[in-house]
């Protein structure tokens, strides 16, 4: 961040007093402060328009819209399926969603962002959720895993296949 590390709004405050005197080189300021010309510039319209104390403070950046967020239509009906089933998903609401009709229904990690945003995923269960885990032995021919695959005909007999793994190497 081009601020220095004191107090923002005393910095913003003493920049645009220091610009506001008569003769101020602006973008000399805005070079010695370690902030673009916009960016000064900028804070200079606000307190034109807000005066000192609402031009320091620090605003938003949350946007005024969000056209890509899902209609609220949608966020209820995901929210009803949740409540009729807690322990469903992300995926299984979304799942279900389709088999009921609905059109443009998200994907599942849109389904499961706004099980997060209606408070209906806490964070001590998603931090209980434990992620998929390889499991290896430490040295090969520790295991050896053995599967039967079915039988099928051949010209002369039958073949039973089988595959072998090595758990460490999975060498196949």
């Amino acid at each position: 961040m081009p601020w220095q590390p004191r107090d923002l709004m005393d910095t913003k405050r003493e920049f645009v007093e220091l610009a506001l005197q008569d003769g101020a080189n602006r973008r000399e300021l805005c070079r010695r402060f370690g902030i673009s010309p916009k960016t000064g510039y900028a804070l200079l319209k606000r307190y034109a328009q807000l005066g000192i104390a609402q031009a320091c403070t620090p605003r938003s950046t949350r946007p005024l819209n969000s056209p890509t967020r899902s209609p609220h239509e949608l966020e209820q009906a995901v929210i009803e399926l949740r409540h009729a089933h807690p322990t469903w998903g992300g995926r299984k609401i979304a799942r279900r969603l389709a088999d009921l009709g609905m059109s443009d229904v998200p994907a599942p990690s849109t389904v499961t962002n706004i099980l997060h945003r209606h408070g209906l995923i806490t964070p001590e269960a998603s931090l209980a959720s434990e992620h998929w885990r390889r499991f290896e032995h430490e040295q090969p021919n520790a295991l050896w895993q053995i599967d039967f695959k079915g039988d099928f005909g051949m010209a002369t007999a039958r073949c039973y296949p089988l595959t072998l793994l090595d758990d460490h190497s999975r060498f196949n």
